[in-house]
């Protein structure tokens, strides 16, 4: 049975000079779960807020928006609508953001909050309440306050307090984007039981498709505000390959190294053979990858050889920070007990760790906002207290906060970035600005306001405005977050530039891909201290949860391989004969 039918829906926001939305048409049934992948500003964002009519923004619309057959949104105002209680409840939404939604101070009243709007009985409003708590597990911190939460537990409960309205239809924004891994899978295995235990039907949209293609009914591929293809995991794969789509790097582990391996439209160079990779269909999960690559790797393991190191030992060290200690409160345990890192001129350290392990806070600390109760901060060999008020910022050290709306002030993107690109260079300011926004990919959006962008597009805009005051160490609160798969290769080049003129990078990140590619040291902060520093090779190597989809394939058949190019160069390897087993 048809729930969600969106039937020829264009959309343009004001003052834009092209279409967010062009003649979209899509149609979701009763209990699917459907995603909308497409690269950063290709309009999913935009999509599912026509659908949620109470947050829908201000533009020139067309179209229709159905809901369970009736009218949510349309330019005829002659049919009838859709009321207003039933909007509210029949549709849920959970934002990117996992703090963007919480609108109280406590657990237990933000679970209540929604019903109690609606007017519902207290008896209702306690029995629904108690109910999903147990669902979620929500027990052990139902009383605790909200900004007490880690982010999984603030984002578990914003999906929670959309499920207690017992809607029919669940709408999600790229909700894992700023979960540690351990969390995302969490929330991921929840979504399987709304979906398969409680019926909800659920339209995601998502660029990151390693662990979504597996549970997904429908995919809906977006490109330019229209829809390009739709289908199973096969039929968008088939589609991404052939058209060597920007999105097939966002496949899954294992489907890339197929890919590769198998040859086709989009491959190059040497493969092997179709019959070598052994797989009856299309693999897509780490099982599925495993599968294959045992297949042709019988025991014992194959070797790639060690990499040559990347980072410059020698470096001067830009950034050091010695047996910092923080806590929020006097009364409180420490967040950060000895923490100590170092970062050299031309480096770039990616820092991993779960959710509330203190990573944002130690950035805070490294940047001078907050100070420790113990320990020191040293810039270049100089205590960060010695720097003159307001010039921190000012060609030494920059901070890119976890959320890039907070650096913006102005009406639109351009104004914001001319001011802070003028205060280094008046006369080459807007040349400046532009040559980066071009290679940021995002000229397109200058003219907006700030609210009015994708999350990813916002990210790189931010990222823009942090490096216009031309810093020597920056500091990075999840660059990669919401940036699609391209914008992430582009980010990675563009700090590469950096580090080739000295600067120091240090970056907070729970994208183990990322950080495999193109850090030269990794760290994992756990228990407020830096507990392990490596190269990407030695620090992921080991670990079940923070490492990469093709390390968890390679594990035991392929040893020392971490990213996908190292299992398609053993494999091609054994083809030739260049590595041994």
């Amino acid at each position: 049975m048809e729930l969600l039918s969106v039937e020829n829906v264009t959309f343009r926001y004001p003052k834009a000079s092209v279409d967010a939305l062009k003649e979209v048409s899509l149609t979701v049934s009763e209990g699917q779960w459907a995603v909308v992948c497409g690269l950063s500003g290709c309009g999913k964002s935009t999509l599912l807020r026509m659908i949620k009519r109470e947050i829908a923004p201000f533009g020139d619309f067309h179209g229709t928006v159905r809901f369970d057959g009736h009218i949510v949104r349309s330019e005829d105002s002659s049919l009838p609508v859709l009321g207003d209680r039933e909007a509210a409840s029949g549709i849920g939404i959970v934002l990117q953001d996992p703090e963007s939604q919480i609108v109280t101070d406590t657990v237990w009243h933000e679970l209540a909050f929604g019903l109690e709007n609606l007017g519902l009985p207290s008896e209702v409003i306690r029995r629904r309440v108690a109910e999903m708590s147990a669902f979620f597990g929500i027990e052990d911190w139902y009383h605790s306050k909200t900004y007490e939460l880690s982010g999984g537990q603030k984002q578990l409960l914003n999906l929670a307090s959309a499920l207690v309205m017992n809607p029919r239809l669940l709408l999600l924004d790229e909700p894992t984007a700023q979960l540690d891994p351990i969390a995302a899978a969490e929330f991921r295995n929840v979504l399987r039981r709304v979906c398969s235990d409680l019926g909800v039907t659920i339209l995601m949209a998502e660029h990151r498709l390693e662990d979504i293609l597996p549970h997904a009914d429908r995919i809906f591929l977006m490109d330019g505000g229209r829809i390009l293809c739709s289908g199973g995991a096969a039929e968008l794969t088939d589609h991404l390959h052939m058209h060597s789509h920007p999105m097939a790097e966002a496949l899954s582990a294992a489907t890339r190294i197929y890919l590769a391996l198998t040859g086709g439209p989009a491959a190059s160079g040497e493969t092997a053979s179709a019959g070598d990779v052994a797989t009856a269909s299309l693999p897509l999960t780490v099982r599925d990858g495993r599968a294959m690559l045992r297949a042709m790797f019988p025991k014992p393991a194959a070797s790639l050889p060690a990499a040559a190191p990347s980072a410059d030992t020698d470096a001067t060290v830009a950034l050091e920070a010695k047996g910092l200690r923080f806590r929020y409160d006097r009364t409180l345990p420490d967040v950060l007990s000895e923490a100590s890192i170092a970062i050299r001129a031309g480096e770039h350290y990616c820092l991993l760790g779960g959710n509330g392990s203190g990573k944002t806070t130690l950035l805070s600390l490294l940047a001078g906002l907050t100070k420790p109760y113990a320990g020191t901060v040293r810039l270049f060999d100089r205590k960060l207290s010695s720097f003159a008020p307001g010039t921190l910022y000012r060609g030494n050290l920059a901070l890119l906060p976890q959320q890039p709306r907070d650096v913006f002030t102005e009406t639109t993107i351009r104004a914001d970035l001319l001011k802070a690109f003028s205060r280094v260079d008046q006369d080459n300011a807007e040349s400046s600005m532009l040559a980066l926004c071009e290679r940021l990919r995002i000229t397109g959006i200058l003219d907006s306001h700030p609210y009015d962008v994708s999350g990813g597009e916002l990210q790189k805009a931010a990222l823009a405005k942090v490096l216009a005051s031309r810093p020597k160490v920056l500091l990075l609160d999840e660059p990669a977050k919401g940036i699609d798969v391209r914008g992430k290769g582009e980010l990675a080049g563009l700090l590469r530039d950096l580090q080739d003129d000295g600067v120091a990078v240090l970056s907070v990140t729970h994208d183990a891909e990322w950080a495999a590619l193109h850090a030269d040291r990794c760290g994992l902060l756990f228990d407020g201290t830096v507990i392990s520093e490596a190269d990407p090779k030695a620090f992921f190597e080991g670990n079940a949860f923070y490492t990469t989809a093709a390390n968890r394939m390679a594990r035991g058949i392929i040893d020392g391989a971490i990213t996908c190019d190292d299992v398609v160069a053993a494999v091609r390897g054994r083809v030739s004969g260049e590595v041994s087993s």
